[in-house]
């Protein structure tokens, strides 16, 4: 039975159509992080209650089977990652992730005002941060790399891992990425001992990095007790093409994300219904090739869709509907449509920025918002960790200069207190 991804033509505004392809693609990344397992209904509360305070009881009671792993034993798996991280043999331009964060860095300031008031912000990097670094379908150093090269440029005290089953170049990456302790722990039990700390594993005020729906529900439910990232859901592509791509790189870079997972969401949206189709052909072909076939198959089964709209306007709108992790633009002028571009976690220009390239060695941050998220979530950074406190000096005479306006709104808001304090100042 030929089984080949979705071609819907859309005749009308994307704002009303919202077809059924996408409404099933939301509701999955809904299922994703509100649910557990198929076996647990949507919002079934009580069940998440039930995992959280089995892995609460775990982590305080010390029942992890926990152990360090010195990362200077991975030494086998150095040579395979040294140069993503190596000022000195990164690619030739010099771009690199640890040189693009830099840029990201943000500095204190104090700001002096009339009559000796001094206003300022400091800026502090968080003290403890855990990593969780999955291990189960795949390796992935990229992640460690990603995850902790931002976390050492912001100045963070002390990174720990966690991985449930760390290969050589994963520890290689940990290594290099100046990870300081490393335990070969998983799931949402290794999040709840993250976060409240064991006799073995330390407390962190910040756990990041991507993992199964366990790992993703119990990073989200213990968010207040611990910062967090953000919920990470199956990785997604949207390719924008117009009559001009080659449908044999789009249909690759579509794989390159449905080959992650089954539930990842493959999407193209073109005006041209040739491309469409050649690109549904390629997809198809280049499925045979891929050693995990079963999982891009079944990613492109259940989520792929192309999208023939009528130009490039309504490609840009329903990719803004859509709001992805991953948006690439293979048209003639792509440029031309990134100001029309308003929600996606990275952007890709051009043809030859395949979406791996981003994910390996350009520099900028590949742990990305998913599920629509983008609409109001940013890309992994040195701003995730770091913390703000502001500054402030009033002298006698600053304190004369606002005084009286204090005054009123403490009125005006039906607080005697604030007003005493002020007023207790003048008397002297």
């Amino acid at each position: 039975m030929r089984m080949c991804m979705r071609v819907c033509v859309l005749v009308c505004s994307c704002s009303y159509i919202m077809c059924r392809p996408i409404k099933a693609y939301y509701c999955a990344h809904k299922g994703f992080k509100f649910s557990f397992s198929k076996e647990l209904m949507l919002n079934n509360n009580n069940s998440f209650s039930k995992i959280l305070n089995k892995a609460k009881e775990l982590a305080q009671e010390n029942y992890l089977v926990t152990f360090g792993i010195k990362p200077t034993e991975a030494n086998t798996g150095y040579g395979y990652i040294e140069c993503v991280v190596s000022s000195n043999q990164q690619v030739e331009n010099g771009l690199d992730v640890k040189k693009f964060h830099e840029k990201q860095l943000e500095e204190s300031f104090i700001t002096e005002e009339p009559e000796g008031i001094i206003l300022g912000q400091k800026v502090l990097p968080l003290e403890r941060v855990g990593v969780y670094v999955p291990g189960g379908k795949a390796q992935y150093p990229s992640t460690v790399l990603m995850n902790v090269i931002p976390a050492k440029v912001a100045g963070v005290g002390e990174i720990v891992m966690v991985s449930p089953n760390p290969s050589a170049v994963t520890l290689a990456a940990a290594y290099i990425a100046g990870v300081d302790r490393v335990f070969k722990i998983g799931g949402a039990q290794a999040v709840a001992a993250l976060a409240y700390g064991t006799q073995t594993v330390p407390k962190v005020d910040k756990i990041v990095g991507p993992g199964n729906i366990y790992v993703a529900l119990a990073k989200k439910l213990l968010y207040g007790v611990v910062d967090i990232d953000m919920v990470a859901g199956p990785s997604e592509i949207l390719v924008i093409a117009d009559r001009s791509a080659n449908p044999s790189w789009v249909a690759a870079d579509l794989l390159s994300q449905a080959e992650h997972d089954e539930l990842a969401g493959p999407f193209c949206v073109t005006d041209s219904l040739d491309l469409a189709l050649k690109v549904r052909d390629e997809v198809e072909r280049q499925l045979s090739e891929l050693d995990r076939r079963e999982i891009a198959q079944k990613s492109v089964e259940n989520w792929g869709t192309i999208f023939v709209v009528e130009d490039m306007d309504r490609a840009c709108e329903l990719a803004n509907l859509i709001a992805p992790e991953h948006l690439e633009v293979f048209t003639q002028n792509p440029w031309e449509l990134l100001p029309k571009i308003k929600n996606a976690g990275a952007i890709f220009l051009g043809e030859y920025t395949t979406e791996p390239l981003g994910d390996y060695v350009l520099g900028p941050n590949h742990t990305l918002p998913t599920g629509g998220t983008a609409r109001f979530y940013s890309p992994l950074g040195v701003y995730d960790f770091v913390k703000r406190s502001s500054i402030l000096y009033v002298s006698k005479g600053g304190f004369d200069k606002v005084k009286d306006a204090a005054k009123i709104l403490a009125t005006r808001e039906g607080l005697t207190a604030p007003r005493k304090a002020i007023e207790i100042r003048e008397e002297g």
